[in-house]
């Protein structure tokens, strides 16, 4: 392969040259990303000024084509990306008539928007409705929670909503098939106090619905546990045939883990224990086991010493 061989001269020239060359490249490029264009994007409608006497339900997609004006680089940022941008659409109009055309609401809408990107068109450009009988209703907010307590704690209390309902307004069809209404997650660990904090509700994904309030008041009880034991009496049950029946031991010793702000107040009193004799008439059994049919909230039964207590039947 012949190699060329350029003098000092000619390798200055030439690499003069490419200089050139690369900063014409650039320089056209710059020129021609400056430029204005039409380009498309997808928008997602975001609805306010909703109708308060009318309820109404959108007959197409949340989402528009809309028509941009912006330089080659928003252009070329915009297809990089694939961002869905917001258009907040005004419905105030819904109260006499029953569509929506976006290219008449375009001054406000670019008043939002980049100067140099601004909003020529939308595809659609009209929005139809379909309209209802508006209802209000009263429903119970459901917390949903993902709660982890440092070791020893645990929840001691119910836990309170404030307020404990939302009202949601809409269409009729839609309200009578709401029981309640769901929170975000609320997601703690390692908890060892009582928690007061407020969580937003879930939002709705209809833009025809509206809930009031917006969030709530959570307040979650928490307390240090300790273990406890008592001598609790066994009461004997389903005893139909009033037989005279002896069970013994007469108390078993329960332990159980409790609050320390109540472990002084928890005694025998906040339990109940039973033995079934229908488990002997009807199973044959020799001896009954000890169920513990009543105990304090928030409480748990870490062992029953003994678990089954011995009978006799006098004739």
């Amino acid at each position: 392969m012949a190699i060329i061989k350029l003098s000092a001269t000619e390798r200055r020239r030439a690499s003069a040259f490419f200089t050139c060359l690369v900063l014409a490249i650039v320089a056209w490029v710059f020129t021609v990303m400056s430029n204005s264009y039409s380009y498309t994007v997808k928008e997602v409608l975001n609805f306010k000024n909703t109708p308060q006497r009318r309820a109404f339900h959108s007959l197409q997609s949340d989402t528009v084509n809309a028509i941009i004006n912006g330089s080659g680089w928003q252009m070329l940022f915009s297809k990089m990306h694939n961002d869905v941008n917001p258009v907040s659409v005004d419905l105030r109009s819904l109260e006499y008539k029953s569509y929506i055309v976006l290219s008449s609401q375009l001054a406000q809408i670019n008043e939002k928007k980049d100067p140099g990107q601004q909003l020529v068109s939308f595809n659609p450009d009209t929005l139809y409705f379909d309209f209802s009988n508006r209802k209000v209703k009263r429903v119970p907010i459901q917390l949903l929670s993902s709660l982890g307590y440092k070791h020893q704690f645990s929840q001691s209390g119910n836990i309170t909503l404030n307020p404990a309902y939302v009202i949601v307004n809409g269409p009729a069809n839609v309200i009578d098939n709401i029981t309640s209404w769901k929170t975000d997650t609320l997601k703690l660990d390692s908890i060892a106090e009582t928690i007061t904090t407020r969580v937003n509700l879930q939002a709705t994904r209809e833009g025809n619905i509206s809930v009031v309030p917006k969030n709530v008041q959570v307040n979650i009880p928490v307390d240090e546990y300790t273990e406890k034991t008592l001598e609790i009496p066994v009461k004997l049950i389903n005893n139909n045939d009033y037989d005279d029946v002896k069970i013994f031991p007469l108390k078993v010793r329960v332990t159980f883990t409790t609050s320390l702000s109540r472990y002084a107040q928890t005694d025998e009193d906040f339990f109940e224990a039973t033995a079934d004799l229908d488990l002997w008439r009807k199973h044959g059994y020799k001896s009954l086991p000890v169920v513990i049919f009543k105990s304090p909230a928030y409480s748990k039964i870490v062992k029953i010493e003994p678990q089954n207590v011995d009978f006799i039947i006098k004739k």
